[in-house]
């Protein structure tokens, strides 16, 4: 679509979700829900195919939602094959004499109720599939009944329309038909109005999806197509939405074109960047020139399951793969800890984590093309997924079992979906096809350990150096360095000490009552704005430590093959099992070029003049980004952001901002999968800041004040037991391990899916910098502008290297992580705790006043919430009691299920 927003009603499709305002943010919309299919396994059409499925979508009303009014749903629909039958009778009706089954396409299509609107729709429609070598012979108006919409439903009710698509060639292979139908598609999405209503439900060869803001028992109420006798299928896919903690809307409805999803895809965000960065690598012959216009692959509009959708349809059609290979490459299961797996399927998913990141998340997938219809469950297995077998060849699947009355009798067979496996029947062949059969026939297909043997590089092949960079003389607690990047004692002393000592992180107790980086006086480091998210609804963590064979931080690098093709050129990239380098690891990277050419490595200075004060914090920032484009023009396949330059004279910006900046540059220009980008930075110390770093497109990170700091301290004395390289391969395991406790808490397995996703949230940054920046980061109050950020560096850089002729201060202790007087500012100070138990032992009414007083001025001083006050101005009114609605009735709209 044109436009992100209808100023007039809202965002998205017929401004169906309000716009971003206050804490709302569209581009939060998720699905939960309810997903089962019925299929005839030899692929014989019936009408009680139809029938059956509507029992199994009613019988999963509980795992939808309904609004306030009862006749408004979150949306539910039906995928079923094209019934050549039926379609032959209807557009008979309007004069039309249908050509053979396949040789046509059909589908529903959501348009706008006002006739010029439509009818501009409706031409372009036409004049697209006019230029594609297509025509569209008929147009037919689907009955619907909008007697038994609710109120929100109607006041989005689309009209719903039926093209009838015929190739103007002679004997077009079906292949192709649905290729050019494809950008059909898309071209008509991308070039409608955001006012024009239009969407487009689906529109193929074989499959044909009815849906809308419906409730399931709606579904074949609404479209009466579904109870005419002649609507025979071979297969019928539904769904119930449960819109989580979002707005539904007509166009959000599943199934989609190829699949229906229940879960959340928690990477999503990174997932749709690195699909964006990829469109500057695709080729494919079978598109041609025409595989740009179907750009950008991934509606901006679209839920998680829609972009899902968006992806697999685009490896489909292409020809690439076939749908349950796609399915795999997307959604592949726990390979990486598994000793027991065939070296053919293991060197496949290998193979497929050069050529796409998971989605990943509690999900489980139905899919169709018509050929084959199966079902997929995420590597942890988080959402439930049953199936019968019954003797008269159908395959029963759902979200629970007893979702279709079956006699038990008549049961062969019956089981639960296993996490990572798929069920899938092939009506061709007229077979249930085996997983494991399934996936070794797709691995035997190429030779992929053989391409992997011959052609990844890992990173112990380039024989990086343990030799340990040249520290100077200065004791660790007066280096100007460790100051102007922000160390403190306390870091030191409570953080790094016991990371390297215990080989994991330090304990802490629950809660941070410091004072808020974006409430402080005192300069901050950026890392310290950003919150990480956690599982929330039916998103439940996994556990790093029980559940870690699941967990994987290894991740290729490097420049990405076409996602459209399968060859050995797609695994020609850098394999990494830590995203934490050692100083010798970085130092061969940067010289690999030597045994493996083509692979140079260009360094980006990322600190400025300090004559140039705040002004050049912004400039570096755009030096950064530009030299980062013009480096991968001139053939660069590794981009070193390094701020070892910084010094008296040059301030460092800070590597979370240049790394941000300089990675959304690169998604935005599509040159983003064309590179590896890593931080070689004094900064980064706590497993947080490396986190934020790979959650905003980092490949890999040196942190070398930290390996400098550790090498003083052993040398003084402090860090004992352990040589400095034992100290530092602690310091990487303590890293590793906290990296997969936070990925844990969103319920994500592997670094590569972590890695660009942004699950954090932004607390006190100005949008200027997060547009810039962090795109696509929900910062909701606003804050810190960069010239704010430029402020902090100077003034950590001053007060390490302002009066050069002194001798350096000792590194303060800043009373972060335990309170010290004239340190940072906590809601917890001993004063509170001692005024409180003061006044609960001796009930001293003097000292409980003085606790609340003292504490609500805490609060003010450290949270958001200390801020706000209660508007109890004249203008505001009491509401009489009897105004009020009962509580009784208020909570029977609510539900806790999903």
């Amino acid at each position: 679509m044109s436009a992100t927003t209808n100023s007039a009603c809202g965002y998205g499709w017929a401004g169906a979700l309000p716009a971003k305002q206050g804490l709302y943010d569209p581009a939060n919309e998720r699905d939960s829900c309810g997903v089962g299919f019925i299929i005839n396994i030899k692929g014989i059409p019936s009408h009680s195919i139809l029938r059956d499925s509507e029992d199994l979508l009613c019988n999963m009303t509980h795992r939808g939602a309904t609004g306030a009014d009862e006749r408004d749903g979150d949306g539910a629909g039906v995928m079923a094959a094209i019934p050549h039958k039926f379609m032959t009778k209807a557009f008979k009706e309007l004069g039309y004499s249908l050509p053979p089954a396949g040789h046509y396409a059909v589908g529903n299509l959501f348009l706008h109720p006002d006739e010029k609107v439509r009818q501009v729709s409706i031409a372009a429609v036409e004049r697209i599939a006019q230029s594609l070598g297509l025509q569209v012979a008929a147009w037919r108006l689907v009955p619907t009944n909008s007697e038994i919409l609710g109120p929100n439903g109607r006041s989005r009710e689309p009209i719903v329309m039926q093209p009838l698509v015929i190739a103007q060639e002679d004997q077009l292979a079906e292949q192709e038909f649905q290729r050019r139908l494809f950008v059909l598609r898309k071209r008509a999405m991308h070039e409608s109005a955001p006012d024009s209503w239009f969407y487009v439900c689906s529109l193929a060869v074989r499959n044909i999806v009815y849906k809308g803001l419906l409730t399931p028992a709606q579904v074949p109420e609404y479209y009466t197509d579904l109870r005419d006798s002649t609507f025979e299928t071979h297969f019928a896919l539904v769904h119930s939405r449960f819109s989580t903690n979002t707005f539904p809307s007509w166009e959000r409805a599943q199934p989609f074109n190829w699949c229906a999803h229940n879960g959340e895809i928690n990477t999503l965000r990174g997932n749709k960047n690195w699909m964006r960065a990829r469109e500057g690598l695709l080729q494919s012959a079978a598109f041609g020139s025409q595989l740009q216009s179907a750009f950008p692959i991934i509606d901006e509009h679209s839920s998680d399951s829609g972009a899902f959708d968006n992806v697999l349809e685009l490896l489909v059609v292409s020809g690439a793969m076939t749908m349950p290979e796609a399915v795999m490459v997307m959604v592949p299961e726990a390979w990486q800890n598994d000793s027991l797996m065939p070296a053919e399927k293991r060197a496949f998913y290998e193979w497929a984590s050069c050529v796409m990141e998971p989605w990943d998340g509690p999900a489980l997938f139905t899919f169709s093309d018509g050929r084959y219809c199966g079902a997929s469950l995420d590597r942890n297995g988080l959402r439930p997924c049953r199936y019968y077998v019954t003797d008269d060849d159908r395959m029963i699947c759902a979200s629970e079992v007893g979702a279709v009355k079956v006699d038990p009798k008549s049961v062969l067979q019956k089981g639960r979906l296993m996490p990572g496996r798929m069920l899938l029947v092939d009506t061709l062949a007229g077979t249930i096809v085996d997983d494991e059969e399934l996936k070794l026939q797709y691995a035997r297909q190429h030779p992929f350990q053989q391409w992997i043997e011959e052609h990844q590089i890992r990173l112990e092949q380039l024989k990086p150096s343990n030799k340990l960079a040249d520290i100077d003389d200065t004791p660790v607690s007066r280096d100007k360095r460790l100051r102007a990047f922000g160390y403190s004692a306390e870091q030191l002393n409570l953080i790094i000490g016991p990371m390297v000592l215990g080989g994991k992180e330090p304990l802490g107790s629950m809660g941070n009552d410091a004072v808020l980086a974006c409430l402080d006086s005192t300069p901050r480091l950026p890392y310290e704005y950003f919150r990480e998210l956690f599982a929330q609804v039916t998103n439940p963590p996994i556990d790093p430590i029980r559940e870690k064979i699941v967990m994987s931080l290894a991740c290729h690098v490097g420049p990405e093959g076409n996602l459209l093709e399968i060859s050995e050129r797609q695994v020609q990239r850098l394999s990494l099992e830590s995203p934490i380098l050692t100083d010798g690891e970085l130092a061969a990277i940067c010289g690999m070029a030597d045994k493996h050419p083509g692979w140079v490595a260009h360094t980006i200075d990322t600190t400025f003049e300090l004559n140039e004060g705040a002004g050049g914090f912004a400039q570096a920032l755009d030096r950064v980004c530009n030299e980062a484009e013009q480096a991968i023009g001139n053939g660069a396949r590794v981009l070193v952001l390094s701020d070892r330059a910084a010094g008296p004279q040059r301030v460092a910006v800070s590597a979370l901002l240049a790394a941000g900046a300089t990675h959304h540059h690169l998604v935005a220009a599509k040159l983003r999968a064309r590179v590896a980008l890593i931080v070689d930075t004094g900064e980064a110390r706590e497993t947080h800041h490396f986190c934020t770093l790979v959650g905003y497109g980092v490949d890999a990170v040196c942190p070398y004040m930290v390996y400098e700091a550790l090498a003083k301290l052993h040398r003084e004395n402090v860090l004992v037991g352990f040589t400095v390289p034992e100290l530092i391969a602690r310091f990487r395991l303590a890293v590793d391990d906290g990296i997969r406790k936070v990925m844990s808490k969103m319920g994500i397995s592997t670094l590569q899916s972590y890695k660009g996703a942004q699950i954090f949230e932004a607390l006190g940054i100005a949008n200027e910098v997060v547009e810039r920046c962090f795109v696509g980061t929900a910062s909701r109050v606003g804050g810190t502008t960069l010239a704010g950020f430029a402020a902090d560096a100077l003034a950590m850089h001053n007060a390490a290297y302002g009066n050069s002729n002194a001798v350096p201060p000792a590194l303060g202790d800043e009373g972060e992580y335990n309170w010290r007087r004239g340190g940072a500012r906590h809601v917890n100070t001993p004063a509170t705790v001692s005024n409180m138990q003061d006044a609960v032992r001796r009930e001293n009414k003097a000292a409980w006043e003085a606790y609340t007083a003292e504490a609500q001025a805490s609060v003010r001083d450290c949270t958001l919430r200390g801020l706000l006050e209660l508007d109890d101005d004249d203008t505001t009114h009491a509401v009489p009691i009897d105004k009020v609605e009962p509580w009784t009735s208020i909570v029977k709209r609510f539900c806790t299920g999903a």
